[in-house]
């Protein structure tokens, strides 16, 4: 039986054809390295457009790499970021955060289905200082979050303010922010919020690997280059990072490709046997299951897993297909109902 790996992650969905197009468009002929070239500035500048800000972009090959170089920027190894307990620097990121930032702390807080609760920031805020302990410094945003929850422009500012009022840095972690952005949230205020690095995630979005790092605070930007180096970050072959943003957005495959995968996770839920954890706001379902019958669904060839929270996950993609999803609940309802 061969495994079936349609709903383990976005990561798994090949990458779409309007990123396959543009790499290779992208390899003819010969061209600059390191981001002298002409490809990586049109995708910065396809970038800029549509967040409409006048912003540094750079073009990575990691999303852990991403966010942990930038939480590096904006934190000093004596000092903490604060983010959602769950949040993928917290929990996935192999403590690279801390690795790049040569001792900066995540600091976990609490909220409901990933969004970052108001209160709790604002506790970890009014925290004295001490020099037992890493005072924040930074506060790390995800949109749509790791639960397939999506934050509102007012939501983001209500967090945003309190942060920025103390001069603190604001990053943006936008592994799914294509998804964020084909469930409503509008791309464009992101500048205006005071977020001073985003990173797009290009991979979940059906590209191959690639990752943008957007620079909107300008006095992060001198250096910024050496610190991709000296991180392994600054590829020499960068139009190959860049090309599948020129594809993805001079197509408007960006949001277009996402919203069919938030249309796929709705269906999905509206089909699903078993009871949802979490909202299903993006391209993510969340499902109550027992350990029984995750291991007969696992063992007819669907590969999926138990998360952070103790519920299972299954994401959609832009490849995702209603064929796939009816076989999946097919899969499903005899797991959970087994023949006795």
């Amino acid at each position: 039986m061969s495994p079936r790996y349609d709903f383990a992650s976005d990561n798994t969905a090949p990458a779409a054809p309007e990123a396959m197009a543009a790499l290779n468009a992208a390899n003819a002929g010969f061209a600059a390295s390191y981001g002298a070239d002409a490809t990586v500035a049109r995708a910065a500048d396809l970038i800029r457009g549509m967040l409409d800000a006048d912003a540094e972009v750079r073009f990575v090959t990691s999303g852990t790499a991403a966010n942990a170089i930038c939480l590096a920027a904006l934190a000093r190894p004596f000092e903490g970021v604060l983010a959602h307990r769950d949040s993928h620097v917290a929990t996935d990121e192999t403590g690279a955060p801390g690795f790049f930032g040569h001792g900066l702390a995540i600091q976990g807080l609490e909220g409901a289905s990933g969004r970052i609760d108001p209160q709790a920031l604002t506790a970890a805020l009014a925290r004295a200082e001490s020099a037992h302990a890493q005072p924040p410094a930074a506060l790390s945003l995800t949109n749509a979050t790791e639960y397939g929850t999506v934050y509102s422009t007012d939501a983001l500012a209500e967090l945003i303010g309190p942060v920025r009022a103390r001069g603190y840095g604001v990053h943006l972690d936008g592994a799914r922010l294509a998804n964020a952005a084909a469930a409503g949230f509008d791309l464009k205020t992101i500048a205006g919020l005071g977020v001073d690095l985003l990173v797009i995630g290009g991979t979940k979005a059906g590209m191959t690997p690639a990752e943008a790092i957007v620079i909107f605070r300008k006095d992060l930007v001198p250096r910024f280059d050496a610190r991709l180096k000296q991180s392994g970050q600054l590829p020499s072959k960068s139009r190959f990072y860049a090309a599948p943003f020129v594809g993805m957005l001079e197509s408007g495959a960006f949001t277009v490709r996402a919203a069919h995968a938030n249309a796929m996770a709705r269906r999905l839920a509206e089909l699903m046997p078993l009871p949802l954890r979490h909202p299903v706001e993006a391209n993510a379902v969340f499902v109550e299951m027992d350990e029984a019958t995750l291991k007969r669904l696992q063992a007819s060839g669907w590969f999926v897993y138990r998360f952070i929270d103790g519920s299972v996950r299954f994401m959609c993609s832009w490849a995702t297909t209603i064929e796939a999803i009816e076989t999946l609940i097919e899969a499903l309802v005899a797991a959970a109902q087994p023949r006795r």
